[in-house]
């Protein structure tokens, strides 16, 4: 679909329940929320459903919007969603057959619901952008926010080779409409609860370095969660690490899943393919940032992804 039509199919609907992706980040939940105000700026009933509690450092998107009577959905909609195993296993299970239009960005998005808006761009939010503009909705504040946040975080403050010109018109278009730019900056780039210091000292001592010093894996075990006081969906920020290392072509962070097995985070600099790797292990993602799962020890995870890299980043082992 494009913008134009997905607003048209929005127009005739009611009673939204906009799904995120599990393990919420800035993208899901500024792209949700944003789009959640603009239809109830139409005067629709609409909720966003996030898989668990909404995570604290995101709370101020939700506090401008409207609380919703209780109501059963007529519509569901996904954003930020690349696969339907992305929604978690209860959404997945209720809603899963039920998408009736997903707003995705990932060049590697399987198709899922019965109709879908995606482009490889920067951050779904610049699409939910496009489609509250052709729903005739003005950017308010508080929609700014929203934007905003999706936009800063999957750009990496805009450090990312993903941040493009439509990048920096858009973060000016959203400034002009009052988006609280250094307060939210602050809160998603420089600001730590102090778990997460004893936690990233603890997963640093798990760090090492395989395929000439070129990967460096560092893990997340459930142990370390609980001793930090921290969940999951406050550890997003440890998968930058192990690729700001000099020298280092991938990085690759394994966090332990409640149920066993590892998320296994992949981030690269311009030497190797992010999404390729992902790919191969039946994930994805974008060219510098992807990710799978495994359903393995930690010590045959680890060897199972470098196996991967040597096959798809050859001139890793020369």
């Amino acid at each position: 679909m494009t913008a134009q039509q997905a607003a048209a199919f929005l127009r005739t609907r009611d009673r939204f329940l906009i799904l995120t992706h599990q393990f919420p980040d800035g993208d899901t939940l500024g792209s949700a929320f944003a789009l959640c105000l603009a239809l109830q700026a139409l005067g629709k009933q609409a909720r966003v459903g996030t898989v668990g509690p909404l995570p604290a450092r995101y709370a101020f998107l939700a506090a401008p919007v409207p609380a919703q009577p209780d109501f059963e959905p007529e519509t569901v909609c996904a954003v930020d969603v690349a696969d339907r195993a992305l929604l978690g296993e209860e959404n997945a299970r209720l809603y899963g057959e039920r998408v009736a239009l997903n707003i995705d960005h990932h060049g590697t998005a399987r198709a899922f619901a019965a109709q879908t808006l995606c482009r490889p761009v920067a951050a779904a939010c610049m699409l939910v952008r496009e489609v509250i503009g052709q729903l005739g909705v003005p950017l308010t504040p508080a929609i700014a926010d929203c934007l905003y946040t999706g936009l800063a975080t999957d750009t990496g403050c805009f450090r990312y080779s993903n941040t493009t010109a439509e990048v920096f018109l858009l973060a000016a278009e959203l400034t002009t409409a009052g988006a609280r730019t250094e307060e939210i900056n602050r809160l998603m780039f420089e600001t730590k609860p102090r778990g997460m210091i004893q936690l990233e000292q603890a997963a640093l001592q798990s760090l090492h370095y395989a395929l000439h010093g070129r990967v460096a894996l560092m893990a997340v075990t459930r142990a370390m969660l609980q001793e930090s006081g921290l969940d999951d969906s406050q550890v997003e920020g440890l998968a930058a690490v192990p690729r700001q290392i000099e020298g280092v072509w991938v990085g690759l962070t394994f966090r332990e899943k409640p149920d066993g097995g590892f998320k296994i985070s992949i981030r690269t600099g311009p030497e190797a393919d992010a999404a390729a790797i992902g790919a191969a292990l039946g994930g994805g993602g974008h060219l510098r940032a992807a990710g799978c799962s495994l359903e393995l020890p930690l010590e045959q995870a680890q060897q199972r992804l470098l196996d991967v890299v040597a096959a798809v980043v050859p001139e890793i082992t020369l």
